[in-house]
């Protein structure tokens, strides 16, 4: 297993460990439900070094990511974000990722830990371009720092102005005297924040200064369980859980990142699809009996007739009931609709809600 430049820190400050892609990785630290209500609260930091970061530069740089990407990167400025994701040559979804224009010829691309090899290897596959491309995932700390608190907690530690920083841009300075820090106005959780990406030699420094700086604002540490329920009550698809190789981007909701605009690998498949309509989709539900949806799990009709299954599922902290998300037959796809999970041999009554489930 591979650690991040803070592994030992976590397990210094009684973190549950667990293998997560290839890494071990701190699950929680004082609890789920603590640490999910201290960053819907308050401010919380939440070490995610193992995502992947690629560098792409040259001239054709753009012409690269166009090609590979759903969405349209001609639209970026710099210091600016975009989600997409890369589609694969079967319908499904090689991976969703991040795309940040640095300048005109220098982009860096966000992945998920369990799909870095195989993105770089997609990624390299399409690239006639000349494109200069640098995997930079070993070499690089990324911290997210969330909660309504984060910009008064950090704001003494930079020249940034972070209450100013739109959603979804970015700037290059100088964070707790380390030079050439990215800061992000990004994350995962839905309760505004942002992330920090620096060197590995440079990630204690930084995770010390946040805590110092935070201190007053009770800063915690936050393990990926609350990661998990965080992204869920906001209705954030996590890939190999709600998407994957196999799943449609359209029927997982993605056709708002899917630009017909310019051509892109698979374009001309998707779009057939787009025109036909899919016949399942990526739906919200919230238990309305007591029971915990977990991945799939089955979902039925008020006969016990499969029109369904469980992608997420977790007991919300915020609203103390349980929610998630599955691909439902487009019948029972209206919100408001009462199907069932199937767990234990029971039909267990929920209904399905359009997240985000907390406002």
């Amino acid at each position: 297993m591979k650690n991040t430049a803070l592994t030992e820190l976590h397990i210094s400050l009684g973190a549950k460990m667990v293998p997560f892609a290839g890494f071990n990785m701190p699950v929680q630290y004082s609890g789920i439900n603590d640490e999910h209500e201290t960053v819907r609260t308050g401010v919380g930091v939440f070490d995610v070094s193992h995502m992947g970061e690629f560098i792409l530069k040259g001239e054709k740089a753009l012409d690269l990511i166009q090609k590979i990407s759903s969405n349209d990167a001609s639209k970026l400025y710099e210091g600016k974000v975009q989600y997409g994701y890369i589609p694969n040559e079967e319908g499904g979804i090689v991976d969703d990722f991040l795309t940040y224009k640095i300048d005109d010829q220098t982009y860096m691309l966000v992945v998920n830990a369990s799909n870095i090899e195989k993105d770089w290897n997609w990624i390299s596959k399409y690239n006639s371009y000349g494109v200069e491309m640098k995997d930079i995932s070993d070499k690089t700390a990324l911290l997210a720092i969330q909660g309504p608190k984060a910009a008064e907690a950090l704001q003494a530690l930079t020249d940034i102005e972070l209450a100013s920083m739109e959603y979804y841009t970015f700037r290059k300075g100088t964070f707790a005297g380390v030079e050439n820090v990215i800061v992000s106005a990004t994350g995962y959780t839905g309760a505004g924040g942002f992330e920090i990406y620096v060197a590995n030699e440079d990630a204690l420094t930084i995770w010390n200064a946040v805590f110092e700086a935070g201190a007053a604002f009770g800063i915690k540490p936050i393990g990926l369980g609350a990661r998990d329920t965080l992204r869920l009550e906001m209705g954030f698809c996590l890939y190999g859980n709600d998407i994957d190789d196999s799943t449609s981007p359209l029927a997982a909701g993605l056709g708002w990142v899917t630009k017909f605009t310019k051509d892109f690998v698979n374009a001309d498949n998707l779009k057939a699809e787009k025109e036909r309509g899919v016949t399942q989709k990526l739906v919200g539900f919230e238990m309305i009996d007591r029971g915990i949806p977990r991945h799939g799990y089955e979902i039925v009709d008020i006969d016990g007739n499969n029109i369904g299954r469980v992608t997420s599922g977790t007991q919300s902290p915020s609203l103390k009931i349980s929610v998630g998300l599955g691909y439902i037959n487009n019948a029972f796809a209206k919100e408001g609709t009462e199907i069932y999970i199937h767990i234990r041999n029971q039909k267990i009554k929920a209904v399905v809600r359009k997240p985000p489930f907390v406002k």
